[in-house]
Order: structure tokens, then C-alpha cells, then sequence
């Protein structure tokens, strides 16, 4: 791997690798060499497994303390599995070797000169998806309805079918892929979600995931380290820096994402949502509990940011999340998604969350805004060269 970033990455770049480290839990039971140490690590893993019946102060179930969703489990279920919906034991720790071992060989063989070229190393600072607690999710996709583990068709593509035009096309769904992205995809991380476009759907709506350069306005915010397609909701595995904090108080629940360090407020009376023209990065959550469950409801979706791992969203999206505390070891994400302009019907599937050693370091990363000059700079240059080929390609 080419280092060529280091220097100029510095303390920042060891901050967030200190920071995966110390997220790493160790394995307890490794550590114990005593009778007593051995019986605390054994009543510590009965503790993480037995159903979780903790309360706040105010009597509501107790979700606090320090997650992660890193996985390597797709959105979508790929299409050449078919109906297996899971993987063994032996076959998850063979995929996850393997899909380590393919974002670690796309790491070394990237064409000189290129973005990732220059990149930083990831595992030389802790920040390799492979080097923080793994969620270990057995399903073969995150998606449970539709059944099948696929996006449900877009309206556009459901139009076509029923118009006899490109009836195959239109019954796949025209969908989006949504595996395991690569490093560096818009909006700041690895994503486990594909390289997203602007919700807005429109060239130089500022939004994440164009290569628009023209003006300030143009560069991607991800790029400019001011927010994350991860963030959500829904809220995906970003790849690296999966960290989050959960802190709860009177009618209120806070999520603080490590990757951007984002903050979701959410607070939990069942308030109405605030007006339209109101449209948070993170959009609008009003929460409320039904038993067990923390359920909220995301909408105002701002047309500037990337919608997590959307595609052409616009105005009418609606997130439903469910947080249930099941174990002192895992939480059950679970999220509902609709657009009805979008897709032909709403669409659902979950994750887990597990814990983590904390605390949670600062993510202040300004690299993005730091080379705005030197960006735009670059793409004027481009612009001069491509321009001077077309002039002596026209006097030929």
C-alpha cells in the first residue's frame, strides 16, 4: 500500500486509529488464568447472552453504552444465492475472511496516481473493517422483505414492465445495487452501502456521490467531511470508525456516530414531526417506545445529503427504526423504508448492534474542506488540458 498521505495526515489519522483500537473489546475468558478470573469471565458471558430487562431512572428500557453494526453483510442478498437466506458457521468466518481479503488486495493493487492510490493506509492506523469487533450477522443480506432480499422494484422500472417495454428489466427491479462498497465511496467511509447519489437526484444540488467540481457548492459534502452517507437514518456500517454511543434521558435518546461524529436527538414524547421546510442533514426523528422497542420515524430528508445507501429519493422518504435491547451484549436495528415515488412498496430489514469497549474519540476529519482549493484547482486544469486536445485535435 502507497503512504504517500501520512505526513500530511498525522496526529489525526493516529487519533481514529487509537480510537479503533481501544473500541476493540478483548476476549475476557483469554484473560482469565485464576478460578476467580475464570468465573467472572463466565458469569460476564451469561450476562451478555441472558434477555435484557435493564430500566433508566425514568422506566424505559436502557439502551446506553458504546455499539457497533461492522459487519460485512450486504444490504441485499446477492442474486446469485437464491433462497438461502443464511450461512453456516464455518461458511460466515469463510466469507468474511474472503471479503477481507478482497478489500485488503483492492487496497494494494491500486493503479499509481489514482485516489486510493494516494490514500492512507487503513490497517496500518486500526481503521481495516477487519480490525474492530465484527456484528458476525449469519444472514446472506440485511433485507427481509421482500423475501427474496432484494430492493423492491422502482416505480420507474414497474412502469416500463407494465408498458410492455423491457418486461424483464422492469420485473428485477431496476433497483440499485446495495453490497459492500468500496473504500472511499461518497459521503466519507467504505460504506457498506453502494456509492449513493444525491437525493435530490440533480447535478449541483451539493448533494454526496457526484463528481461535480464547478464551485464550492458542487463538491460533495461527504468529500468535505461535513457529513456521512452512513449517518442515516437508516444507519449503516460505515466501514470504519463504527463506533456509536447511546445516552438516554427524561424523553429523550441520544446517538452519537463516531464516522463524521453526527448527533441524532431524538426525543421520544411522539411529537409531531416540524414543519416541511425544516430538513436536517440527519432529517427529522420523532421517536416514542411500543413495550421494549424504541420505534422512530425519520422524515424532511435534507436534498443536499445522500440518504445512506438511497438512490433518486426525494421528498416522501420515511424511515421507520426499531431499537430493542435483547441481550447486555446486542441490540435488534431493525428499519422500514418507503418513498412511494421511488420504490412500488415500502421495504424492511435489520442488523445487529454489539457492544464495544469505549470511549469514543473526536472524528475531525477537515481534509475534505482543507483541499477545496487544490480540488477545484486541479479540475480547472483538467478542464485546460481536455480543452487544448480538442483545439489541436480540430487544426489536425
Amino acid at each position: 500500500m502507497n503512504n504517500k498521505w501520512l505526513a500530511s495526515l498525522g496526529a489525526t489519522a493516529l487519533a481514529l486509529g487509537i480510537s479503533a483500537a481501544l473500541l476493540a473489546p478483548q476476549p475476557i475468558a483469554g484473560q482469565a488464568g485464576t478460578v476467580a478470573q475464570k468465573a467472572a469471565a463466565a458469569a460476564a458471558a451469561n450476562a451478555a447472552t441472558k434477555p435484557w430487562t435493564g430500566k433508566t431512572p425514568e422506566g424505559v428500557p436502557d439502551l446506553q453504552g458504546y455499539w457497533t453494526n461492522n459487519s460485512y453483510t450486504p444490504l441485499q442478498r446477492p442474486a446469485n444465492l437464491g433462497d438461502k437466506a443464511t450461512l453456516t458457521p464455518d461458511e460466515l468466518v469463510e466469507a468474511n475472511k474472503r471479503r477481507a481479503e478482497a478489500e485488503a488486495g483492492r487496497a494494494e493493487n491500486n493503479a499509481p496516481g489514482t485516489t486510493a492510490d494516494v490514500h492512507y493506509d487503513f490497517t496500518q492506523f486500526g481503521l481495516d473493517r477487519s480490525q474492530t469487533r465484527l456484528a458476525n450477522d449469519s444472514r446472506t443480506g440485511m433485507i427481509t422483505d421482500p423475501p427474496n432480499g432484494q430492493l423492491p422494484p422502482t416505480v420507474a422500472a414497474d412502469a416500463g414492465a407494465a408498458g410492455g417495454r423491457g418486461g424483464a428489466r422492469g420485473a428485477g427491479g431496476g433497483a440499485p445495487a446495495a453490497g459492500a462498497g468500496g473504500r472511499g465511496a461518497a459521503g466519507g467511509g467504505r460504506g457498506a452501502g453502494a456509492a449513493a447519489a444525491p437525493a435530490a437526484g440533480a447535478r449541483g444540488a451539493g448533494g454526496g456521490g457526484g463528481a461535480n467540481y464547478n464551485s464550492v457548492n458542487d463538491i460533495p459534502i461527504g468529500s468535505r467531511c461535513i457529513w456521512t452517507n452512513t449517518a442515516g437514518p437508516i444507519m449503516m456500517p460505515p466501514g470504519y470508525n463504527p463506533a456509536y454511543q447511546i445516552i438516554q434521558g427524561p424523553g429523550v435518546v441520544m446517538i452519537l456516530i463516531e464516522n463524521q461524529h453526527e448527533v441524532r436527538v431524538i426525543p421520544t414524547d411522539n411529537r409531531p414531526h416540524a414543519p416541511s421546510a425544516v430538513k436536517p442533514y440527519l432529517g427529522d426523528s420523532t421517536g416514542h417506545w411500543e413495550g421494549n422497542t424504541l420505534v422512530v420515524e425519520t422524515t424532511n430528508y435534507n436534498p443536499r445529503v445522500l440518504t445512506g445507501t438511497f438512490q433518486g429519493t426525494g421528498p416522501d422518504l420515511k424511515v421507520i427504526e426499531k431499537f430493542t435491547r435483547l441481550t447486555g451484549d446486542q441490540i435488534k436495528y431493525e428499519f422500514t423504508v418507503s418513498d412511494p415515488k421511488k420504490w412500488t412498496a415500502p421495504w424492511t430489514g435489520n442488523m445487529p448492534f454489539v457492544k464495544i469497549n469505549g470511549p469514543i474519540f473526536e472524528h475531525a476529519c477537515t481534509e475534505g474542506n482543507f483541499g477545496i482549493y487544490n480540488t477545484l484547482n486541479a479540475m480547472r486544469l483538467e478542464e485546460k488540458k481536455a480543452a487544448e486536445a480538442a483545439a489541436a485535435k480540430q487544426q489536425k
